[in-house]
């Protein structure tokens, strides 16, 4: 029989996996974003409620902090350093006061962070203290992380328009959760079930409308082309008929 130690490890690799996956789902979103060259619509929420909630899992997952936690630390080790080349490029592609916002955010974020780690582990001399302190700041980050996209659900729901709500985002989002729960169920993890839990019902919500508004979605796309290219033929023939009077007059003129 499995014993609790191999499967909590076995689904904390699997954990590991799937979350690489959500940080690599933004990249179609940032590909579209330097084609453009305009971050457009696309918010920064989501990107910095993920970067901050990687580093307090960072912190959360150190020996000295919650021990036995290596696989807590290799992802969201990971996540970081993703999440910080996202808002590099979303602040490349931004507006100048969007970008100056995105900036003051990270650099608050990297400081509360810093301090957080300066008191828990000098003032707090615990492992249990340390691992219930920066787990419920865990907890509140994590569930900011997946309710984020709240605000890009609304714009869904106002405009009945998925474009920019990002599925493998989505997608990518439930299937970390689910895998996390399962982890921190196995031998049970206050800290990291209840954020995971809810993070579950979050990304269900948002593949519910995705649902319910990708239909809508292709129809306004497609008329919004249909829309461009008769522009574009109104353009041609408004440019047209300047050439064609001209052409008749010089021809007039050499009948005269």
């Amino acid at each position: 029989m499995v014993s609790a130690d191999i499967a909590r490890t076995a689904v904390g690799i699997l954990g590991n996996i799937i979350a690489f996956f959500l940080f690599l789902s933004p990249v179609p979103t940032f590909v579209t974003i330097w084609k453009k060259g305009s971050v457009e619509q696309y918010s920064p929420i989501p990107y910095l409620a993920t970067f901050i909630n990687c580093m307090v899992w960072v912190l959360y997952g150190l020996p000295m902090v919650h021990p036995h936690s290596t696989l807590v630390v290799t992802i969201n080790g990971t996540g970081c350093v993703i999440e910080l080349v996202y808002l590099i490029l979303y602040i490349v592609f931004s507006n100048r006061g969007n970008r100056l916002r995105v900036i003051m955010i990270v650099i608050v974020e990297i400081i509360f962070v810093a301090v957080l780690a300066l008191l828990t582990l000098n003032m707090v001399h615990t492992t249990g203290r340390r691992s219930m302190i920066v787990g419920t700041i865990c907890i509140l980050f994590n569930i900011m992380m997946y309710a984020s996209p709240l605000s890009v659900m609304k714009l869904v729901i106002r405009t009945k328009s998925v474009e920019y709500m990002p599925f493998f985002l989505s997608f990518a989002a439930f299937g970390n959760g689910l895998a996390w729960t399962t982890y921190a169920l196995i031998r049970f993890d206050l800290f990291i079930t209840v954020p995971n839990g809810l993070g579950t019902l979050f990304a269900a919500a948002q593949l519910t409308l995705y649902a319910m508004f990708y239909k809508s979605t292709q129809r306004q796309i497609a008329e919004r082309k249909q829309g461009k290219v008769e522009m574009d033929l109104a353009q041609v023939v408004v440019t047209a008929e300047p050439i064609e009077k001209a052409h008749n007059g010089g021809h007039e003129a050499r009948r005269t």
